[in-house]
């Protein structure tokens, strides 16, 4: 209007309007503001995605909370959502299916021991699954066991093959970190893949008393945790990383598990990170749902018969 009107007064066409002229200026600091602002937080957030490549938004907002603090910033999680949907700086997820379980074997297959297991604490219930990583034109394999109450990832292994000999190198780097004087009971629960019900890894287990639990179907939910912890290193660190050879690409896998570990918060874990629940035992609040309890809302009478209550449960 007043590019129209030139000869009509400021004060005059914000009088017509009902607001002051003080009013009409506070506006575009505020506009010049906000975009300081946002710039620095953008910043903030294309400095945490060199080492956090795919991060999400939810977790990129937790990693901010001290930032903002620092520069008296005020933003909510859903303002952050849409200024990196403005900047093209949110992550599209990929789904793909590749099958690295063989459990149409001879071997002995044992039963799902932790169906309606709470865990409480760590060192409690280990899950281990395999995924693939694709180096150039090669496949090379990733054998994991996480910790499912701190969701630390405590042994891993990168492999040409899957044979089992690889598979137990993960295990035994679990067993190190454990402490010399634990008492209670640990459970170990996989797929039925050939590599966990093979003599040299079922042997191992019983040998340091961890107790055997293997998933009995297809469904993913009855190995979650060790699905998502896949999930998580493949699509937010490991799909960016170009290693040359095998060398690099075991300090690469070394360095993506230790960002997972020590610097990404967790929603089921209450957005802390892994490393630090897990030093610390902390008892914390979960954000995200429990996939070893079951729905009590549906009962099926034969399966609560047959369902057994694990024998080194507390």
């Amino acid at each position: 209007m007043k590019d129209a009107y030139a000869r009509v007064g400021l004060v005059r066409l914000c009088r017509l309007l009902g607001m002051t002229r003080q009013a009409y200026y506070q506006h575009f600091w505020q506009l010049e503001a906000s975009s300081i602002e946002a710039e620095l937080v953008l910043k903030k957030v294309r400095d945490i995605r060199k080492s956090h490549r795919a991060m999400g938004g939810r977790k990129i907002y937790e990693k901010l909370h001290p930032f903002l603090l620092e520069h008296q910033i005020k933003m909510g999680r859903d303002a952050l959502f849409d200024l990196l949907s403005a900047n093209q700086l949110l992550v599209k997820k990929r789904r793909r299916k590749f099958i690295t379980t063989f459990s149409n074997h001879w071997l002995r297959k044992w039963p799902n021991q932790i169906r309606g297991l709470e865990v409480i604490r760590v060192n409690q219930l280990w899950v281990s699954d395999i995924t693939y990583w694709k180096i150039g034109e090669k496949y090379t394999y990733i054998s994991l066991v996480t910790d499912a109450y701190s969701r630390k990832i405590i042994g891993y292994h990168l492999a040409h093959t899957l044979e089992s000999v690889e598979t137990i190198k993960a295990l035994l780097m679990a067993i190190s970190t454990l402490p010399a004087n634990i008492k209670h009971p640990i459970w170990h629960h996989s797929d039925r893949g050939v590599q966990y019900c093979c003599e040299n890894y079922v042997k191992l287990l019983k040998d340091k008393g961890i107790g055997i639990s293997m998933t009995e179907n297809g469904d993913p939910l009855e190995n979650a945790i060790a699905e998502r912890i896949n999930g998580i290193l493949k699509s937010e660190y490991l799909r960016y990383a170009q290693p040359d050879d095998f060398k690099q690409a075991e300090k690469m896998l070394r360095s993506a598990v230790e960002l997972y570990n020590n610097e990404r918060p967790h929603l089921s874990i209450g957005l802390l990170t892994p490393q630090m629940v897990h030093s610390k035992e902390l008892h914390v609040e979960k954000l995200w749902k429990n996939y070893y309890i079951k729905n009590t809302k549906i009962v099926n009478p034969f399966q609560e018969n047959k369902n057994p209550v694990n024998q080194l449960k507390d």
